[in-house]
């Protein structure tokens, strides 16, 4: 996949809307910047006042920007519509505002993936609509390819405002050109062959960019140590047919090498990213991301 040099992202334009009624919901599209258009979606927290523990100051009047807001990026071949993008977002407006979008060459995004590569400037430019509605603390939460999105981003936009305050990743890989499970044998044959990528813009609904990676991007691993201070969660199945548990258990030991260790949680029986992620994890996920 074709890419810039590794380093500091900025967004040329990004829809602005500073000021909403607190409970309304917003559908816009944000622009990258390199130019692509991604769908994007801000949905104010259902929590209240006593739920929370904040104080009633704070909601009052029209600002959304109220408390924390968690920005979910979604597995490869998912969007912001899909059911079970859906329901995580749910369960994270319990606990937080919450922007979804579409990664490019998903749902109603433009471009085409990249599988993990430009897809930070998505995240960026999610990360900074949230700021513009006013959330001073922004915390990012990815699934499987998303993981490895919030990883990079949060090594490569720390100290920005399109900066994260914290970091969750769930069923993210901690190295690329993974092929050591069928699940990603099946994935490599979808991105890398002709037929494959057919099969991705049809029977998938994904556009995947035909270019190999050039240069190869920082590695989720690689990326770790240099996201300390930021609070970072690793969450994983024990169940995952695409990566096993050596994949988070590397992320984790690469934060600790840094003097920053990860919290881990390893999930007894769940499967792979968002289709498998559990009510109750999604709970605890949102209560951890809306923490200060």
């Amino acid at each position: 996949m074709s890419s810039e040099a590794e380093g500091r992202f900025h967004m040329v334009d990004v829809s602005s809307l500073t000021s909403v009624p607190r409970r309304a919901t917003l559908r816009t599209v944000l622009r990258t910047d390199d130019g692509v258009r991604i769908e994007a979606v801000y949905e104010p927290s259902t929590a209240s006042v006593t739920d929370t523990g904040a104080d009633a100051g704070a909601y009052a009047g029209a600002s959304a920007g109220a408390g924390t807001a968690v920005v979910l990026a979604h597995g490869f071949t998912g969007s912001a519509d899909r059911p079970a993008v859906r329901r995580a977002a749910q369960a994270f407006r319990r606990h937080a505002a919450v922007v979804s979008f579409s990664f490019r060459g998903h749902g109603r995004s433009g471009g085409r993936s990249t599988v993990g590569d430009r897809e930070v400037l998505d995240l960026s430019a999610a990360v900074r609509w949230a700021r513009e509605l006013g959330h001073a603390r922004v915390a990012t939460v990815g699934f499987s390819m998303g993981g490895s999105v919030v990883l990079r981003h949060a090594a490569l936009e720390k100290g920005t405002d399109a900066r994260a305050d914290a970091v969750a990743a769930v069923s993210a890989p901690a190295r690329w050109y993974y092929r050591g499970t069928p699940s990603m044998r099946r994935v490599h044959w979808v991105v890398t062959r002709p037929v494959g990528r057919l099969v991705g813009r049809y029977g998938l609904g994904t556009r995947i960019d035909r270019k190999e990676w050039d240069p190869v991007p920082l590695a989720p691993f690689e990326a770790v140590p240099l996201i300390a201070p930021t609070p970072l969660l690793v969450v994983h199945g024990d169940r995952d047919p695409y990566f096993p548990l050596d994949h988070p258990r590397m992320l984790v030991e690469a934060a600790e090498t840094a003097g920053s260790p990860a919290e881990l949680w390893l999930e007894r029986g769940m499967g792979h990213a968002e289709n498998a992620a559990g009510d109750e994890l999604l709970d605890r996920l949102g209560n951890w991301l809306a923490r200060p």
